[in-house]
C-alpha cells in the first residue's frame, strides 16, 4: 500500500516520453513495487534540459528521488541537472545520488584516492597533454597502460597503449598498440605522438586523465557488485572483451550477456564479505564520505588481479558507477526501498 511518502524515480527523456510516463510499463516497475510494499509511493519523474521549470516543481513536491541520468545523454552532459539537485537537495528533498557525491566516487578520479587500497593499483594522474606525453613512454616499458577520461560510460574515452616491440627508449615515432574501449574498435598501429595527440579531446573537456596498468586476466571478466549503500545487494558477471586482443586471424571476442546472482550466492561469499567489512570502510576513509552521504544505489566493477601466493583470485578496482546504476539485479530493490524509507523517516526525525 502505498503511504504516506512520495518518492521519484528520475530517469532522461523526451517531451513525448514525460507526456506519456508509464512507471509500470518502464525498466524501474519493480523498484516502484518494492516501494510501495514500505509504503513509499513512487512516481516517474522524466528529467529533460529543455523542461527543466517543470522538473523542479515536480521535484519539489517530493520526499526523495534516485536518479537514473548518464553523465553524457543525447550529446548533454549533466551541467545542469547537477545544479538542478543542489537545488532540490538544498530545500529540503533527499537526493540519491548528490553530486557532491558523484564527484567524490562515480568519476576515474577514484581510482586515484584508492590506490592504496586493497582493491587499489599503481594508478596515475595526467593534468595534461604534454605531462602525458613526457611520463607514459617511460610508463609503457613496465608494461601495456589504460588511459580514462574523467568522466563518461560505455567504454567511451578509455584507450590501451601498449608498445608494439620492446623499446629502451619511447620517442615520438615509436610505434605504439592503441585501442579505443567502445565496442567494436580494431587495434591500431600508429606513433606514439598520434597515440598521445588522440587524447587531447578529453584534456579540453576535462581536464585530466587516468593510467591504470593493464590487467592481464581481462579475459576473465569482470564482477560487478551492486551496492546498496554499504549493503551488497548482489552480483554481476560479464566477460569484459572491449580490450581484450584477437587471437590470430580471428574477429574481436563478441560481448557476451551479463549474469546476475542474488548477494547470497555462495561462490561470491568471500568477495560480499570483503567488500562489507573491508573494503567498505577503506572507500569511506580514501574519498572522505560519510555513511550517510553514500549513494542509496551504486555499483563497483573488478578486475581479476593476479592471483595471491596461496593461488586465490585479487581483484583491483576498475571504476564505480554512481550515476545511473541500470541494469541491476532485482535482488536490490528489496534492500533499496527499505533503506529509502529509512533515509525519509530519519530525515523527518521519525525513530520508530
Amino acid at each position: 500500500m502505498a503511504g504516506p511518502y512520495k518518492m521519484g524515480l528520475v530517469w532522461h527523456g523526451d517531451r513525448a516520453a514525460r507526456d506519456s510516463a508509464d512507471l509500470e510499463g518502464s525498466r524501474f516497475a519493480k523498484a516502484g513495487a518494492a516501494l510501495r510494499a514500505v509504503g513509499i509511493d513512487p512516481e516517474a519523474v522524466i528529467y529533460n534540459d529543455d523542461f527543466i521549470d517543470e522538473v523542479r516543481k515536480q521535484m519539489l513536491t517530493l520526499d526523495a528521488m534516485q536518479v537514473w541520468v548518464n553523465p553524457i545523454e543525447d550529446g548533454r552532459d549533466r551541467t545542469k541537472l547537477d545544479a538542478l539537485l543542489r537545488e532540490v537537495a538544498d530545500a529540503g528533498v533527499i537526493v540519491n545520488t548528490h553530486p557532491n557525491t558523484i564527484m567524490k566516487m562515480g568519476t576515474k578520479q577514484v581510482l586515484v584516492d584508492t590506490r592504496d587500497a586493497d582493491f587499489g593499483s599503481d594508478v596515475r594522474s595526467y593534468e595534461s597533454l604534454e605531462e602525458l606525453r613526457t611520463a607514459l613512454g617511460e610508463r609503457l616499458k613496465a608494461g601495456a597502460k589504460v588511459l580514462k577520461q574523467f568522466r563518461g560510460h560505455s567504454g567511451g574515452g578509455i584507450w590501451k597503449f601498449a608498445l608494439a616491440e620492446p623499446s629502451q627508449t619511447v620517442d615520438g615515432s615509436t610505434k605504439v598498440l592503441l585501442r579505443h574501449a567502445e565496442r567494436g574498435c580494431p587495434e591500431e598501429l600508429v606513433t606514439y605522438d598520434e597515440a598521445v595527440n588522440r587524447m587531447q579531446p578529453y584534456f579540453e573537456a576535462t581536464g585530466k586523465m587516468i593510467e591504470q596498468p593493464f590487467q592481464d586476466r581481462i579475459g576473465d571478466g569482470m564482477i560487478r557488485i551492486y551496492m546498496v549503500k554499504e549493503e551488497v545487494g548482489g552480483f554481476g558477471h560479464q566477460a569484459a572483451v572491449a580490450l581484450v586482443p584477437a587471437a590470430p586471424g580471428q574477429p574481436l571476442p563478441e560481448m557476451g550477456p551479463r549474469l546476475y546472482y542474488p548477494p547470497t550466492d555462495p561462490q561470491f561469499q568471500a568477495l560480499r564479505g570483503k567488500m562489507e567489512s573491508e573494503w567498505m570502510p577503506q572507500l569511506k576513509r580514501c574519498l572522505g564520505l560519510a555513511t550517510e552521504e553514500l549513494p542509496l544505489l551504486w555499483d563497483a566493477d573488478f578486475m581479476f588481479g593476479p592471483k595471491d601466493e596461496k593461488g586465490e583470485d585479487t581483484y583491483i578496482l576498475c571504476e564505480i558507477n554512481v550515476s545511473s546504476v541500470s541494469p541491476y539485479p532485482e535482488w536490490a530493490n528489496e534492500p533499496l526501498a527499505r533503506t529509502a524509507l529509512e533515509q525519509i523517516k530519519a530525515k523527518q526525525g521519525i525513530t520508530a
